[in-house]
């Protein structure tokens, strides 16, 4: 390959070369760049007809994409929006110096803003609109680290008091009052609207945000407009797999409500993001190959007339082959050092700034720093039709600390300044702090009725208010079916034998059916609807395509065909659970992006949920979403064939450390309805911020109606399913609990204790052990907190105070999920915990779960153990079930093999 680049760059008759270029040169000066464009087009396809091989190069020269007579200027003031710049820049200093001037080392972010000030600033002033009767508004993704320099600007704006600034990352001092360290929607709930700062979440969910937008468009939910999505990251934060691993979505969709600014400050956490290569080539090739708008914004204007005297080229020559480490160098050294290592590389270039000082020389600006730059891209960005944007800005890390972090490796943790550090950033801004007051790093405002702050209100004003602010309810509620509309899955199914997941789809059709309701329902699939027995509803509601289906699917005489509809409603994401997710994200939050409530379904493998998309999940949590999470083919021996992999027994733990997250794990069809139906009520009808996750099984067998009087118990978590009658004196007794589908174990369990020993159950279902335990650490913090008040009985205590005999509980979950209520058992109830610890595996479902001990026969071996360590029945009752249940005692432990 290099020696065919060397053939490529060899020019062979430069006269005949110059023709060419002079040719096309009066093509676009006469027709245009598109004219030119065609041309060439059809030039490369002739050559390639002819044989010829042209390697695709998908990145172009080291400069601006946008040249400097084709830029759209500015109608903004540009001498006030720079001193508007320098206070808010000054004040984002201020809140982070100050904190961390404070006992306790609070942390915080300075060089991450100094880099992106223009980027924001621009927005702010120019092209990000809020929410108001005129515009749905834009909704910005504000880069994590980026946050003081947004509490800086609302400072100014006086949507944020002095006091406030200094409660930066002191909430629990603050009482409701302190600013958050980061965009976190849910400690700061009408202000910041997504959550940014766990790296790569950001740019993952924009994408599916903006595909949603275009889905609520085509559905007729939203009417179409303008408004755009508006992402920022920094260019270390693309080695992150969600960053780039969906802009191929945007690309194949033509996401053009989606807008990029990647910050390039060339710099990750700790160092160089490319030292040794470059990463906006890198970045431009990745995006324009799949299908982006990509514009570079590499050099300020102070580089233009730099760039128009190099008749040579050995300017653009030396752009490109200077890699970014060095870049770094020529910033943090000054502008002797660039003359020298930079410029200096070649004659040629060492002349164009021969008449430069060293001090002109350190003021060539990049691009991302120069505000006439950055409208321009902006300017492009927003009236680009048809795909997606990427604005690849390039800026210095720390623009404006000096010696103390500027272009420096350890710039990304500078959040503390000596005096003098902050006396240099004082004079470099111009502003207006005495000396005797710097050691305080006071905050500035120019007062309210300052030419600054009323420049900052009436462009605020222009765009529609102020910004960032987060809806925290929808204008309209929907009301949630009656319990009656899923009479289908709450009468039991007789001799037919279903499985959860058929119960769930049931009940998604049946809420389908409601004219009001039907519509916000958004089916979601990673993949695998076929799997999740959901191929009815492609027929029934579509699958959601934004072109519409161009080809006559392979089963379309079939009645159940694959249909693709503009119109569609199912969203099938492809192979990728962070896709599902993040489009789950989407339309659980568009209550809040877009005024317009959704109740999004997301079904897809437990195990690949809350532990391979947790990060998303916790967002979800952040970002007070709404909807309906499905861990479809859930527990430790249900999904009995796919093995160590696939086989999920902890996911109730990981949902259950999430506080707004709601989590159940039914066993019969009607426990599904009536949680669906008070989730549906919780959620879009009284608009509470929770968000729920079922597990749901493929095993097949008979549901019972729904017990008269058990919807409460379904709902607080356990209710007893069956009663083993009026308590004989001194007989043996147990109570029995189980959730999912061990609790038919655990039936089983009870009727072979009653055959052969004679042993009486209480047989309760515990469809959620998650919210049993958290009411019953609810009562018992109460309890603590109030000692001489009437004491809480946990809900789990009073329905077996009554109760004889030792409780067993057995799940297709770790032990540590049934072992969460073990501190509200009655005083006395011995509690023994059944549970799949250890790695999944391939075998029958019979097999497993002898192998993890938690069939019929364990678990009635484990009643007959308490009871006996109680004294109701001796120790050969147990080695007799042993013996009779053919338990094998020398078995290595489950969690050991």
């Amino acid at each position: 390959m290099d020696q065919f680049d060397d053939i490529l760059n060899q020019d062979l008759d430069p006269t005949e070369t110059r023709e060419w270029v002079e040719s096309l040169n009066a093509v676009i000066n006469h027709d245009g760049t598109e004219r030119a464009h065609f041309l060439l087009e059809r030039m490369v396809d002739s050559t390639r007809r002819a044989g010829g091989y042209l390697p695709f190069d998908p990145t172009t020269e080291y400069v601006n994409t946008i040249p400097p007579h084709m830029e759209a200027r500015s109608p903004g003031d540009a001498a006030l929006e720079w001193r508007i710049r320098s206070l808010i820049r000054w004040n984002a200093l201020a809140t982070v110096v100050r904190a961390n001037r404070k006992p306790g080392d609070l942390g915080g972010h300075i060089s991450s803003f100094a880099s992106s000030a223009t980027l924001y600033d621009v927005g702010f002033n120019h092209f990000w609109r809020a929410p108001s009767a005129d515009h749905p508004g834009d909704l910005v993704f504000h880069q994590g680290h980026s946050a003081p320099g947004v509490y800086a600007r609302s400072f100014l704006e006086g949507r944020i008091s002095e006091d406030q600034l200094d409660l930066f990352r002191m909430e629990v001092a603050g009482k409701g009052r302190g600013l958050s360290s980061y965009p976190h929607p849910y400690l700061m709930p009408d202000y910041w609207q997504v959550p940014t700062v766990s790296m790569g979440l950001g740019p993952i969910q924009a994408i599916y945000q903006a595909q949603f937008w275009k889905y609520l468009e085509h559905r007729g939910l939203m009417p179409k407009t303008d408004r755009k999505i508006w992402c920022f990251m920094g260019d270390g934060e693309s080695d992150e797999p969600e960053s780039l691993g969906a802009i191929s979505l945007a690309g194949r969709e033509g996401l053009d409500n989606l807008i990029f600014v990647i910050n390039c400050n060339l710099q990750r956490l700790d160092g160089p993001v490319r030292g040794n290569g470059k990463i906006i080539q890198e970045l431009e090739g990745v995006f324009r190959g799949a299908g982006w708008n990509a514009i570079k914004v590499v050099w300020g204007s102070y580089w233009d007339p730099l760039l128009a005297r190099d008749t040579t080229g050995k300017l653009r020559q030396l752009m490109m082959e200077t890699v970014d480490g060095e870049y770094q160098a020529c910033k943090a050294f000054g502008g002797a050092y660039t003359r020298e290592k930079f410029f200096g590389k070649y004659p040629e270039t060492a002349a164009l700034v021969a008449n430069m000082s060293d001090d002109d020389i350190w003021r060539l600006n990049r691009g991302g720093h120069d505000p006439h730059k950055v409208y321009a891209a902006y300017h492009a960005a927003v009236n680009t039709t048809g795909m997606p944007t990427v604005i690849l800005a390039k800026t210095v890390k720390g623009y404006g600390m000096g010696a103390a972090g500027e272009s420096q490796n350890p710039a990304h943790n500078q959040k503390k300044m000596d005096t003098e550090a902050v006396r240099a950033f004082r004079d470099r801004f111009n502003i207006p702090v005495p000396d005797d007051k710097l050691d305080e790093v006071p905050y500035y405002h120019p007062g309210k009725d300052s030419d600054e702050v009323q420049y900052m209100l009436e462009r605020r004003r222009a765009l529609g208010g102020s910004l960032p602010q987060r809806r925290r309810k929808a204008d309209q509620s929907f009301k949630a079916p009656a319990l009656d509309a899923f009479d289908q899955i709450t009468k039991g199914t007789g001799d037919r034998e279903i499985s959860t997941t058929m119960a769930l789809v049931r009940g998604m059709n049946l809420m389908l059916r409601d004219k009001e309701l039907g519509p916000r329902l958004v089916p979601i699939v990673a993949d695998e609807a076929r799997t999740f027995g959901m191929e009815g509803m492609f027929r029934q509601i579509g699958i959601y395509a934004p072109f519409g289906q161009k080809y006559r699917p392979q089963d379309a005489d079939q009645l159940l065909y694959y249909r693709e509809d503009q119109k569609g409603q199912v969203l099938q994401e492809g192979i990728s659970e962070a896709g599902g997710m993040s489009a789950w994200l989407a339309a659980a939050t568009s209550y809040s992006v877009s005024n317009v409530a959704m109740l999004p379904f997301f079904i897809y493998y437990s195990m690949f949920g809350f532990q391979r998309i947790g990060d998303l999940c916790w967002a979800a949590g952040d970002m007070r979403a709404r909807g309906f999470l499905i861990g479809g083919t859930s527990g430790r021996t249900t999904l009995n064939g796919e093995g160590l992999q696939h086989e999920d027994g902890h996911s109730h733990l990981l949902s259950g450390a999430i506080p707004n997250v709601v989590s159940y794990d039914p066993t019969f069809s009607y426990e599904l309805a009536v949680i669906l139906q008070d989730g549906t009520r919780r959620m879009m009808q009284e608009q509470e911020d929770v968000y729920y996750y079922i597990t749901v099984m493929n095993e097949n067998y008979a549901h019972p109606d729904l017990p008269k009087g058990s919807e409460e118990g379904i709902v607080k978590g356990m209710y007893l399913f069956k009663d083993g009658g009026k308590a004989k004196k001194n007989e043996p007794r147990v109570q029995l609990m189980g959730s999912g589908t061990i609790l038919r174990e655990v039936i089983a369990a009870a009727e072979l204790l009653e055959k052969d020993f004679g042993v009486t159950s209480d047989i309760w279902s515990v469809p959620s052990f998650s919210e049993v335990r958290r009411e019953g650490f609810d009562a018992e913090r109460w309890n603590r907190l109030h000692p001489e008040a009437t004491q809480r009985v946990p809900y789990v205590t009073g329905l077996l105070a009554d109760r004889q005999g030792p409780a067993v509980a057995a799940t297709d979950y770790v032990r540590e999920f049934a072992d969460q209520i073990r501190a509200f058992m009655p005083d006395g109830m011995r509690y023994t915990v059944l549970g799949t610890d250890g790695f999944g595996r391939s075998d029958t479902r019979a097999n497993l779960r002898g192998h993890f001990e938690v069939d019929r026969y364990w678990i009635a071996h484990a009643a007959l153990a308490a009871l006996a360590k109680d004294g109701k029945v001796n120790a050969k009752d147990v080695s007799r079930a042993i013996k009779e249940y053919k338990l094998d005692v020398d078995k290595p432990n489950p969690m050991t093999v």
